[in-house]
């Protein structure tokens, strides 16, 4: 075990800079040349006892493994330089405004919070809303006044 490892070191000390390169310039960035590199490392690691030529084994893992990475979907961040504007300031005032309908609803309790979005948000009448959450017609008309009451409220006293 000690010998292989030694053996797997002397390689890297060797050509680790050379594959460095080659990762970087298939990948066309420094950091994601060094996550390619570190992967097929830990490949040739895993396989270093039957490998007959490392450094044929290393450059094919490196190619395939960007191939790999190249054909994935990938819908996360990507970095760019600079940061993009954020929006117009009506595009700003209408997130402000939903930030504080989302603020003002977290303080009724979860059956209202129900009721007021699927009386007004998803637009059902009342006989649907009790439907919906298999309440009683006069608990979704009495549940749905105390709502609002403590939704005006709210905004009166954020108002100020």
């Amino acid at each position: 075990m000690a010998q292989r490892e030694a053996e797997f070191r002397a390689f890297v000390d060797a050509h680790g800079a050379s594959l460095l390169h080659a990762a970087r310039l298939l990948t066309g960035d420094h950091h994601r040349g060094e996550d390619l590199l570190q992967s097929t490392l830990i490949k040739l690691y895993l396989r270093w006892p039957r490998v007959d030529e490392p450094m044929a084994y290393a450059r094919k893992a490196l190619v395939t493994g960007q191939i790999d990475v190249a054909r994935r979907r990938w819908f996360g961040e990507r970095p760019v330089e600079a940061v993009p504007e954020s929006g117009t300031p009506a595009d700003v005032g209408a997130v402000d405004q939903r930030d504080e309908l989302r603020r003002m609803l977290a303080t009724l309790t979860p059956r209202e919070r129900a009721l007021i979005v699927l009386r007004y948000y998803c637009d059902l009448s009342e006989q649907q809303a009790a439907a919906e959450l298999g309440l009683p017609l006069g608990t979704v008309k009495s549940s749905t006044a105390r709502a609002l009451t403590k939704l005006r409220v709210s905004a009166h006293s954020e108002a100020r």
